[in-house]
């Protein structure tokens, strides 16, 4: 463990006692379990997973998928149309779905929140590649870009071993307290948001994570800063679970009924092939209202973009160079503007 970061309070001892969990994750703003899950479970949804992922030429040929040899030559991130051809295999995966309904995260969960929950039905997995430390996801509250309630709670997973150096999760315990979304900035990380923790006098800037093992989870609410730490690895692709519930009955964001969006999915493109209809549109059942989605800090970063572009920023650049290949028909005229103003061109 670096001496900069600390390690993370196991909460293990107190699992069968709600009252305990609601006081500790309003205390730390987090909840951190050994071994939650079987690992033999989670190493059986990794073969799953790391297969799906070397069918679609992200890991090295002939190599055994468990290890996740990543081949370098397609290093892909989320924003790229490329990284979607991968991603979508494993999206279609019924197991993967299921994985965010195993009764040991809904009790977790449900004790944690003190009534019913359901998790999300866009269901998250992250897939990070070694050697591409910038487009690590930065520090930030997840409300900003799943929204719904400050209720709704995240449950990170490694699938798999996840040391330090292949880059799990770490999070400022406490920064939820602030009890309101701080403000995002531009980001070239995933999610392209990010917050400066020590702008704020009444957070204390110590982050907190771990080795994690197969098994683990990572519970905390929608106000916890919260980052990914860089893939130091020469060669390993990191794989996790990110997932989100919601407590039955409170507002749920309308993007939030969708396919993750890097997939380039729908619903009728996942679902054949499924041995077990359960979980299809299983939040139909229930009466959540459904909002719409607040674009405003999505528009506040590329705003920031625009003008960090139109200064040189090269990472700002890379940005609207990348939206405007991956979304030409959807892509804002003043990215298209300003790349023509800095002459910029623009693959296709």
């Amino acid at each position: 463990m670096s001496d900069e970061i600390r390690e993370l309070r196991v909460s293990n001892d107190a699992a069968k006692d709600p009252e305990e969990l609601q006081r500790r994750i309003a205390d730390d703003g987090y909840l951190f379990f050994k071994r939650l899950i079987d690992p033999e479970r989670m190493w059986e949804l990794r073969r799953e997973m790391m297969s799906a992922l070397q069918r679609a030429g992200w890991l090295v040929a002939g190599t055994d998928p468990m290890d996740g040899i990543a081949d370098i030559n397609m290093r892909f991130t989320e924003g790229d149309n490329e990284y979607s051809a991968g991603y979508s295999q494993v999206y279609r995966l019924e197991n993967f779905h299921r994985s965010a309904h195993w009764p040991e995260y809904l009790e977790i969960v449900e004790k944690m929140a003190g009534a019913p929950v359901m998790p999300h039905p866009q269901k998250v997995a992250r897939v990070w590649f070694p050697k591409y430390t910038e487009h690590t996801t930065p520090k930030h509250q997840d409300f900003v870009h799943f929204q719904g309630s400050f209720n709704n709670i995240t449950c990170w997973a490694p699938i798999g071993d996840c040391p330090i150096e292949l880059g799990g999760l770490a999070v400022i315990p406490e920064s939820h307290k602030v009890n309101r979304v701080l403000d995002h900035h531009f980001s070239l990380g995933a999610g392209a948001l990010v917050v400066d923790e020590t702008e704020h006098e009444d957070i204390n800037p110590v982050w907190h994570a771990t080795d994690y093992e197969a098994g683990d989870a990572l519970f905390f609410p929608m106000l916890t800063i919260h980052q990914a730490l860089p893939n130091y690895t020469e060669d390993k692709l990191r794989l996790s679970l990110d997932n989100r519930y919601m407590i039955v009955g409170e507002n749920v964001a309308e993007h939030m009924l969708t396919p993750h969006e890097p997939s380039q999915l729908a619903w009728e493109d996942i679902y054949p092939g499924w041995q077990h209809d359960d979980l299809k549109y299983y939040w139909k059942a229930y009466d959540n209202p459904v909002v719409a989605r607040d674009t405003s800090y999505r528009e506040k970063g590329m705003l920031e973009a625009i003008e960090l572009a139109r200064a040189g920023n090269e990472d700002a650049v890379f940005a609207l160079r990348r939206s405007a290949k991956n979304e030409p028909e959807s892509v804002a005229p003043e990215v298209l503007a300003v790349l023509d103003e800095l002459g910029v061109a623009v693959e296709n």
